[in-house]
């Protein structure tokens, strides 16, 4: 059986016990910081934010970035001047990209058909279709074509053609679609008879056509005497752009021949080309893409330049 310790072995082990807690007190308290001191706060930076410039993307250009329009022909739309008596018909082509191009105006030309045929003939013979081809190849600069009907040249309407496509046909598509309505790019241009009407709107309205195209002219025969003093009437810095052709077994060459030596003796700038071929059809389509190529040869040499079709 254990023996019980005395008082006096007690209260000596209550004094041991007493000075160790101490000891473990103070061990611990020196261990921890002092209360009055203050411990930095972690703090978190939050990053520095670097704005990097995004270059912004290259202004589009016809040539840097090809809309996808350019990969589509144009196309050919049917319209009328109610106004007129009779109601003005014609076909208009409007070139690639006309309509996703809003702020873009073109230079017009006014194609005019032969006699007995409609506004039809020129697309018929491929106008349509090299317009397209030489814009797709970016070969021309693109530009309007009318088409304006001239179906009632044996009956009593036939004569007032010319005052409805100057008086009302100009207007109406100058209001209606995006043209530069300035002389410099407007041209009028003909084969055979739709010629004779080229050439006397060309000189009589001097003021409206800048350029002329008279592709085998059958010049009307009431005009032969007047030429030379409707040329004369013209001031000599706004003589226009003529391109003259015709076929070696033409029935008109002689009198072809005759104007052209009136241009050349009147000192009035021009072309003139005798071709192999006759007054006929297969000859105007074997030269369609020609005329076409003159056409815009002659705006691309003005100033705006018209290699671009211009924005206003």
């Amino acid at each position: 059986m254990p023996r019980l310790k005395n008082r006096k072995q007690m209260d000596m082990m209550k004094h041991q016990r007493q000075t160790l807690l101490l000891l473990a007190l103070l061990a611990g308290f020196w261990a921890c910081p002092p209360s009055n001191e203050i411990l930095p706060t972690p703090t978190t930076v939050p990053p520095t934010l670097t704005q990097t410039a995004t270059p912004l993307p290259p202004t589009a250009t016809p040539t840097a970035t090809p809309l996808g329009c350019l990969t589509q022909p144009g196309r050919v739309e049917q319209g009328v001047v109610q106004e007129t008596v009779p109601p003005q018909e014609y076909l208009i082509y409007l070139p690639p990209c006309y309509d996703e191009m809003p702020d873009v105006r073109y230079p017009v030309l006014y194609l005019l058909h032969g006699q007995t045929y409609t506004d039809d003939q020129w697309v018929r013979l491929g106008a349509v279709e090299v317009m397209d081809r030489l814009i797709l190849k970016e070969e021309v600069a693109p530009f309007i074509i009318v088409f304006p009907d001239d179906r009632y040249w044996n009956v009593l309407a036939g004569p007032g053609f010319g005052q409805r496509l100057v008086d009302h046909l100009v207007p109406y598509i100058d209001q209606n679609y995006r043209t530069l309505s300035d002389r410099e790019h407007r041209a009028i241009g003909g084969m055979s008879r739709g010629a004779g009407w080229a050439l006397r709107l060309g000189l009589q309205r001097w003021d409206l056509f800048g350029t002329l195209g008279l592709h085998s002219l059958a010049a009307f025969a009431d005009d032969r005497p007047f030429l030379g003093n409707w040329l004369k009437v013209i001031p000599s810095e706004d003589w226009p752009n003529i391109f003259v052709d015709t076929g070696e077994y033409d029935q008109e060459l002689g009198f072809n021949s005759q104007f052209e030596n009136t241009l050349t003796e009147l000192g009035i700038p021009h072309e003139w080309h005798l071709y192999p071929g006759a007054h006929d059809e297969i000859y105007w389509e074997a030269h369609v893409e020609e005329y076409l190529r003159w056409y815009a040869e002659v705006w691309a040499m003005q100033a705006p330049h018209a290699g671009q079709a211009e924005e206003q």
